[in-house]
């Protein structure tokens, strides 16, 4: 881990244009991409930051605002804190994508039918890389929701978790990243799903472990038929449903 405390001035370049802040967020977004900040480097303080760009302390603080707010900054307090490079984590994606789903027009079938391109779309992949371990823990999960609706304890939770899952048996970072980063507006169509067919917990489960057959086949003709029957009925069951906000 750097200091970009430490780093040349010409880092950071003087802005005299409005919503400077935002300026400011787009310098350090091209640093990080440059790799001339890394994950764990602190920034220089907010006195120095307002003398490099030529700023106010209350724009350099709007600007780190921003930077916190979507990921890319943590800020750490007492007297080794400061603002410190960080990436964006898969959970935090997945919130702003939950927030914008509750917040705009948005609507669960737009996430259903998003979610059936990837989700189908990786099932090549999962059949071909799945290992034993993946597989048993996919087992696992099926288990788990199979026991859960036998103690009338099933969650929307433990769906969108299995989903996840699926995507890990890629061993593509991208791949599990992006599907992660559905998690929270998935929880929020299933959910409403759950609204209109309350028991559609226990034959999404069948449907779960049906898809582990396939994978455990390397069937991925029957992978992907499994997977885009299940998909079609939670679309049909949220195609008419308003915006989570509405």
């Amino acid at each position: 881990m750097s200091d970009a405390t430490d780093t040349g001035a010409d880092l950071f370049k003087p802005v005299s244009v409005e919503r400077v802040s935002q300026v400011i967020v787009d310098q350090i977004k091209l640093l990080v991409r440059e790799g001339k900040l890394s994950t764990g480097d602190r920034l220089p303080s907010e006195r120095d930051l307002c003398q490099r760009f030529g700023v106010s302390r209350v724009t350099v603080r709007e600007a780190l605002r921003v930077l916190e707010a979507s990921g890319l900054i943590e800020i750490r307090v007492g007297a080794r804190g400061g603002a410190f490079v960080s990436s964006p984590t898969r959970e935090r994606l997945g919130e702003g994508l939950a927030d914008l789903m509750s917040l705009s027009s948005l609507t669960p079938a737009h996430i259903t039918e998003a979610r059936t391109i990837i989700e189908v779309g990786i099932l090549p992949f999962v059949v071909e890389r799945a290992t034993e371990a993946d597989i048993a823990r996919l087992r696992r999960m099926v288990e788990e929701g199979q026991e859960a609706l036998d103690r009338n304890a099933y969650t929307m939770n433990l769906s969108a978790a299995f989903h996840v899952g699926v995507s890990v048996c890629t061993h593509n970072p991208a791949i599990e990243a992006l599907v992660q980063s559905f998690h929270g507006p998935m929880l929020l169509s299933l959910r409403q799903a759950q609204l209109v067919a309350p028991a559609m917990g226990r034959r999404g489960t069948d449907e779960h472990a049906a898809l582990v057959d396939a994978i455990e086949a390397r069937d991925t003709e029957a992978a992907i038929k499994v997977m885009t029957t299940h998909l079609d009925r939670t679309a049909g069951l949220v195609r008419d449903m308003p915006p989570a906000g509405a």
